[in-house]
């Protein structure tokens, strides 16, 4: 297992670089007084409502490690329509001394661009074929939910760093428990994990460490007092009572 080996031990924010408070992302209320993050050795989750600023905190992770800002490996440059916040100048990532093998960032809404770029890769015929190692079947060709699961089977291995934004987007409740079970799988072959979810299944991953961003900050939490676990408790637990509330409104 990862020690405090680490890849990714810790994200500062570089604040003298900071102009104005008031330019985004730095006037939403998780990045006004933020100066670091600790990451988990295995797997950190990133959680909170829409707006809240997760998946733009995840995408300056990515883009200052090196990865492309639409998503892929580190070898991947290709641009649909550049629309990365430049946070990635402000902050500074503070790695461990082994370097990961392997690694991927993970971006929901621009899947469809990588799975076009690795055909355009391959019609191009310069080496061996992008697609295999997604499990060689085209990524169009299956449904976004079969694609986003070739892609965390095959093209995903061990001593890997993943950034993962939203992944279970396009996954069946059936899938994302499965995730759950292949994230264990590569954290046991020393894989580290920074994942940005909705989904109350994957983040109850035993071995994690949450950070939810609300409008009064930043704050670690458990799973039980996730607000995901909470409304979704009470939605299974009292259906009809909140079913009353909510078409009644």
């Amino acid at each position: 297992m990862l020690s405090n080996g680490a890849y990714l031990r810790s994200v500062k924010v570089i604040r003298e670089r900071i102009e104005s408070q008031a330019e985004y992302p730095f006037c939403l209320p998780a990045f006004k007084d933020l100066d670091s993050i600790d990451f988990h050795p295995k797997v950190t989750m990133i959680v909170g409502e829409n707006g809240t600023g997760k998946s733009t905190f995840l995408e300056a992770i990515a883009v200052a490690w090196g990865f492309n800002p639409e998503g892929g490996t580190i070898n991947f440059n290709f641009a649909s329509r550049p629309s990365h916040s430049e946070l990635y100048q402000y902050i500074r990532l503070v790695k461990g001394i082994k370097k990961p093998r392997n690694g991927f960032f993970f971006r929901a809404e621009s899947f469809y661009n990588l799975a076009t770029t690795i055909e355009e890769l391959d019609r191009e015929g310069a080496g061996a074929r992008v697609i295999d190692s997604y499990g060689g079947r085209s990524l169009h060709e299956q449904s976004h939910g079969e694609a986003f699961f070739a892609t965390f089977m095959n093209r995903f291995g061990g001593q890997g760093l993943y950034i993962l934004d939203e992944p279970e987007a396009a996954l069946s409740p059936l899938r994302q428990m499965a995730m759950i079970s292949r994230i264990h799988e590569l954290v046991r072959q020393d894989s580290q994990f920074v994942i940005t979810t909705h989904s109350p299944i994957i983040m109850a991953y035993p071995d994690a460490k949450i950070v939810q961003l609300t409008e009064t900050g930043l704050a670690e939490i458990e799973y039980e007092q996730t607000e995901h676990y909470i409304i979704m408790r009470e939605f299974i637990n009292n259906r009809e009572k909140m079913l009353k509330i909510l078409m009644n409104a």
